[in-house]
């Protein structure tokens, strides 16, 4: 009853630790990207992806864009991952 009253009043709950466990969580998919981002196939196609991206970054007029080498970049990390994640699923 003195906890419902304590809650009603400061209109928080009172077990502070589920928030902090929530916080705490991380989501196994951003962390093998992290992963994934530094094996040798992605890290190649990210090198293709920022080259194009300074060379037409260095260009004051141009219709060329780096969608391929992002495509060729997220399509090798996704590929990584793919391979990965399902394992450390419970």
């Amino acid at each position: 009853m003195v906890s419902e009253e304590k809650m009603i009043l400061s209109g928080e709950p009172e077990n502070e630790e589920e928030e902090e466990e929530e916080e705490d969580m991380v989501d196994p998919m951003e962390t093998m990207r992290q992963k994934c981002e530094e094996a040798e196939h992605c890290v190649h196609t990210r090198e293709r992806l920022e080259h194009c991206e300074s060379r037409v970054g260095s260009r004051s007029s141009t219709a060329e864009d780096c969608t391929e080498e992002l495509f060729d970049f997220l399509h090798a990390r996704d590929h990584c991952v793919s391979h990965k994640l399902f394992h450390s699923i419970k």
